[in-house]
């Protein structure tokens, strides 16, 4: 590889967890541990409701951490009437999130989102507006939202779009398995998903708002990562109950028990529902006291957001100017 291409390919690859830690390399499935994880509903939620109880950040501080959750957004796109023109606009938008004027006030260098996710279709113009950038291309896949399709289809459909040049796959388990207890196929259903990607990052969309407990959503999390997940992933955005608090915290957990037990660092990925700065400063908080440092990075969590860029621009306008500026001056697409 030539000095050019090494140093594309690193852009490329920047924000992928694989990259910058060792890769999640999975484990055989222990029904023992996974069994054996409980989950104090009465606990978690009164836990989660302290967090967005407490006193707000302000002013530079504020201005901070909403930066911080810039880099963190997968600026995402999933709509029937998507096109070509429709993604360049949103992949435009991934290069500069933020006003430059606004930035140079701030004293802040340019910054870009976390990753552009897309359909299928979508990928080839979003890896041609990408490119040099270093945004990695995410595609749904396995039959997004409901993940019904035929396994052959859903394998399939990982490798095409791997070979369209999406960098990071999120995948949708079969929610039956969890409801039916069934690890063991949850297990085999992941690890194939996770062959199939080969090099690309893969996200386990757990959809938790369709797995009827707290003890479920943690099982489900750490049945994936021994299956060998890069990142769990909280919702498709498309249930009537995405991203919450109370799931989260549980999900992190996991994520920290994994950790413990494995020395593998995965990522999470709350998406859903998060449409304002002050939500994304509490997913951040709870990061930060959970998890810790490390995992405040792009390559270790993620929003899986469109509209919360919005939000984050006018508050920023508003700390740098004094005033907010109408929502449709921070167009997405």
């Amino acid at each position: 590889m030539n000095t050019t291409s090494q140093t594309e390919h690193q852009m490329a690859t920047a924000q992928l967890p694989q990259v910058t830690e060792p890769r999640n390399a999975g484990m055989a499935l222990d029904l023992n541990w996974v069994l054996g994880v409980q989950a104090n509903t009465s606990a978690i939620e009164r836990r989660a409701a302290s967090l967005p109880a407490r006193r707000s950040v302000k002013k530079a501080y504020q201005a901070a951490w909403l930066l911080k959750a810039v880099t963190c957004i997968d600026l995402t796109t999933l709509s029937g009437d998507d096109t070509a023109r429709r993604v360049g606009r949103l992949c435009a938008k991934a290069r500069q999130p933020v006003a430059a004027a606004t930035l140079e006030t701030l004293g802040m260098p340019p910054i870009t989102v976390g990753a552009v996710c897309v359909y299928h279709e979508m990928i080839a113009p979003a890896v041609s507006a990408l490119r040099g950038s270093g945004i990695p291309v995410a595609a749904v896949s396995t039959g997004f939202p409901a993940g019904l399709s035929p396994l052959p289809l859903r394998i399939a459909e990982i490798e095409q779009s791997v070979a369209a040049g999406a960098a990071e796959i999120d995948i949708v388990i079969s929610r039956r398995h969890v409801l039916e207890g069934d690890w063991q196929a949850l297990y085999d259903e992941m690890s194939a998903f996770r062959a199939a990607c080969g090099d690309a990052h893969v996200k386990a969309i757990l959809a938790t708002g369709e797995l009827g407990s707290l003890r479920n959503v943690a099982r489900a999390s750490l049945v994936c990562m021994m299956a060998g997940a890069d990142f769990i992933k909280t919702s498709t955005g498309k249930e009537s109950v995405n991203a919450t608090l109370p799931v989260s915290l549980g999900m992190i957990r996991a994520i920290r028990d994994y950790h413990t037990h494995t020395g593998y660092r995965v990522g999470y990925k709350p998406a859903g529902g998060i449409s304002k700065a002050k939500d994304a400063i509490t997913y951040l908080a709870l990061i930060k006291e959970e998890l810790g440092d490390r995992w405040l990075q792009p390559d270790l969590f993620r929003f899986g957001a469109s509209s919360l860029l919005n939000d984050i621009e006018r508050q920023l306008e508003h700390h740098v100017t004094g005033a907010y500026s109408a929502g449709y001056r921070h167009p997405t697409s």
